[in-house]
């Protein structure tokens, strides 16, 4: 097995569906940019309130990748 080195970038996805898809939304657009991706981590969870029910998700993500 050899070594990597990674980089981190953080994303912010958002759904008004749920958390895991406002997880998927974020890691598929990144996924357009970013290669190698291998993990993710879920740092802060947003949500926004309308007439007492949750409306809308925010899920801020910082994505691992593998540097070439």
């Amino acid at each position: 097995m050899s070594d990597h080195v990674y980089k981190k970038v953080e994303i912010t996805g958002s759904s008004s569906v749920d958390m895991e898809d406002a997880i998927k939304n974020a890691v598929n657009k990144c996924s357009s940019t970013i290669k190698n991706m291998d993990w993710f981590e879920v740092m802060d969870t947003r949500g926004h309130i309308k007439d007492g029910k949750v409306a809308h998700w925010q899920v801020t993500l910082k994505i691992g990748f593998r540097l070439d």
